[in-house]
């Protein structure tokens, strides 16, 4: 069964101790720590302190494992980006506000945006995910276009690039963010954006 069938829309009960989420929790950081490629289903069960039979009663493979935590930060922040694209307001502040809400979604699946910002396409659900990774990049680029035509923002600078360099200030946190250190989400949100939008001269 592909990852796609397998999907949400089936529901198995978890056995004792674990239910679905927490296997994928679980699985998500060992992925982080060791990389995809480098993590087998036996370090899972060790990790899991379960057989992988038990593993197999949660979810067919560690590719469908890979599917469900990749698409955890994927749909989210394309939900997102929805929600922002259909709001009122002018295209600057359609724009600012996708950005403070991109880290409003980074830190809330920190994990899962963690392990998509590492995968490289070496299979069909890592090639899916990077697909569906540069279509929004292709968005906000769109966003940054709309603000540029309304004078919004400078236009000497290539949307396309603007974009990549936007994601990446907010995809940094991926690396030095920890949660009981670095202060409240919306504070950095807020700052990312000031200085994105705003600057740093006094």
């Amino acid at each position: 069964m592909t990852p796609e069938a397998a999907g949400g829309a089936r529901s198995r009960r978890g056995r004792p101790g674990y239910d679905q989420a927490s296997v994928l929790r679980i699985a998500t950081d060992v992925f982080n720590r060791r990389g995809y490629e480098g993590t087998s289903m036996d370090h899972l069960a060790k990790e899991l302190h379960l057989s992988k039979s038990a593993i197999y009663h949660h979810v067919d493979s560690k590719e469908e494992l890979l599917h469900h935590a990749l698409s955890t930060s994927l749909d989210a922040l394309t939900a997102m980006m929805d929600d922002v694209e259909s709001s009122p307001g002018d295209s600057i502040t359609r724009l600012r506000r996708v950005i403070e809400r991109s880290v409003e979604v980074l830190l809330e699946h920190l994990p899962s945006v963690t392990l998509l910002l590492r995968v490289h396409g070496n299979s069909p659900v890592e090639i899916e995910a990077l697909r569906r990774r540069r279509e929004l990049d292709h968005r906000l680029a769109d966003m940054v276009r709309a603000a540029a035509r309304d004078d919004a923002i400078r236009r000497d600078i290539d949307p396309a690039l603007v974009s990549r360099l936007l994601f990446g200030m907010v995809n940094s946190l991926t690396e030095w963010y920890r949660k009981d250190e670095s202060g409240d989400p919306s504070r950095i949100a807020g700052a990312i954006a000031l200085i994105a939008f705003d600057g740093l001269a006094r």
